[in-house]
């Protein structure tokens, strides 16, 4: 078996990709991603850009990345989804976005309905019920 090494060029623009995400750049993003970048790419954790984007608050690069075809209930390595981010994260907007694109608020675990009566939060169960 041949084992490769890393290419430290592509991890740093990987990490660029990453921080775009979470930075809510998202024109910049969605440039790589329509010029060939997967829109799924995923991180050493199993975060892909459209789960960095929703836990940090950029209901506008959610939908931008749904658009482009990334999915909504992908689980990181933890099981968690991008909604359940969202909702631990208290963010109604990235929350409402998501369900827009599809995301399953059963999906996950714990499920993003699980963890908005976790924490008790009747506006965020509200969209999830819905």
């Amino acid at each position: 078996m041949v084992r490769m090494e890393p290419d430290p060029e592509l991890e740093d623009f990987a990490t660029r990709l990453f921080d775009l995400a979470r930075a809510g750049h998202t024109e910049a993003l969605c440039a790589y991603v329509d010029a060939g970048v997967p829109a799924d790419l995923r991180n050493q954790k199993g975060d892909t850009l459209l789960m960095l984007a929703a836990y940090h608050g950029h209901a506008g690069t959610v939908r931008a990345l749904a658009e482009r075809g990334a999915d909504p209930d992908r689980a990181n390595d933890r099981g968690q989804t991008p909604l359940a981010g969202a909702v631990f994260k208290k963010e109604p907007q990235v929350v409402k976005a998501l369900l827009e694109a599809g995301a399953d608020p059963l999906a996950g675990t714990p499920s993003a309905l699980e963890t908005a009566r976790m924490f008790a939060d009747p506006e965020i169960i509200g969209l999830l019920e819905e």
